[in-house]
């Protein structure tokens, strides 16, 4: 007879989250590997092949959650979720700025394709707060600004990809900067045999990404958990897993402008997890289904984008704790939204 994993006890649940977690870290480290190759062969630049292939597949699962909460009608944890993971993802290039001892990421990894995904991202998040000020409209329960949001990350990632291709200034390069050279060895690689390898992977991630969810979800619900807190401290975290490990592991390998573009691309793709909740959620528009505790995250987000910009641009090579001044920030950014969410929503609550 077959289980319902909505129906598992809270211990298996917990096995499942681990297990589901544990492919995702191996997979998820060898994504990074193929995703520098297909950048080479393809000569999509590391940049580019970040946001289009490394961050919109480790973003797979955080999408099947969103739309499937929307589809639930849960339109604060589909956004949630999204808003969340953006943060938490950001907080991750902290973590890989951590095993980069020599100098700061920021300084090495400055280049104008991330500095360009970055300013989309704000964008992004601009055009989502705009969505919940404006009018309640809908057309087939579909707000406007999802359509805009589509088009915009579209154009985005062409402008990008134009300023990347004949850019008018570059970072001033200096010892520590690590440019885009493309590998040797990937010339050698089947181009084939590298799409059959991404695309197993994403598939991988996929499932595994779903079934977190399912288990994240039960771990949740016995914790008496609302909605926000669930999808930002919780699931936004679970199905950001992949990009901390492929961040981790592409500083490792010394892929440091992928390890960043796939964070900042991957982030400036999950704000289209909003649009994908919008035209899933059926009772009108998410954007005006969402709470205060949700738009704070938002805001959280943009404000956190910004100092990374920041960091990019000013390119500190060693700040406090081996750590550049926009890692201090963007960790204090964080820990302060978190404590608003757990004692916001305990004191609303």
């Amino acid at each position: 007879m077959p289980v319902s994993l909505e129906s598992l006890p809270l211990p298996w649940s917990i096995g499942l989250f681990c297990a589901c977690a544990l492919i995702i870290g191996v997979v998820g480290t060898r994504l990074t590997h193929v995703v520098d190759d297909l950048a080479d062969r393809t000569g999509l630049g590391e940049a580019i092949a970040g946001a289009l292939l490394l961050g919109a597949t480790t973003s797979l699962s955080g999408s099947v959650l969103s739309i499937t909460a929307s589809l639930e009608g849960q339109a604060e944890l589909a956004v949630s979720n999204a808003v969340g993971g953006i943060a938490v993802q950001t907080l991750f290039l902290t973590v890989a700025d951590m095993f980069l001892r020599r100098v700061n990421l920021e300084h090495a990894a400055a280049s104008i394709g991330n500095m360009m995904q970055g300013s989309l991202l704000v964008c992004m998040l601009g055009l989502v707060l705009i969505g919940t000020f404006s009018p309640e409209w809908t057309f087939w329960s579909v707000h406007p600004i999802t359509p805009i949001l589509v088009v915009g990350y579209i154009y985005g990632l062409h402008i990008v990809d134009k300023a990347q291709a004949a850019p008018m200034w570059q970072p001033a390069r200096t010892r520590e900067t690590r440019e885009d050279v493309p590998d040797e060895q990937a010339q050698q690689r089947s181009l084939v045999s590298l799409w059959i390898a991404f695309l197993t992977m994403a598939l991988i991630l996929g499932v595994s990404g779903w079934l977190l969810q399912r288990s994240a979800t039960v771990i949740a619900q016995e914790t008496g958990l609302g909605q926000v807190a669930v999808g930002v401290l919780l699931t936004s975290v679970v199905t950001s897993l992949p990009e901390l490990v492929t961040s981790v592991a592409a500083v490792r390998r010394g892929a440091l402008t992928l390890a960043v573009g796939g964070i900042i691309g991957g982030n400036a793709y999950d704000t289209l997890f909003t649009a994908m909740s919008d035209v899933a959620y059926r009772q009108g528009s998410v954007y005006h289904a969402v709470s205060d505790e949700t738009l704070l995250w938002v805001a959280i987000s943009m404000v956190m984008t910004g100092v990374l910009i920041m960091g990019l641009i000013r390119r500190e090579k060693h700040g406090p704790g081996h750590i550049g001044f926009e890692s201090m920030a963007i960790i204090g950014l964080y820990v302060a939204g978190v404590v608003m969410v757990i004692f916001g929503g305990a004191a609303s609550g």
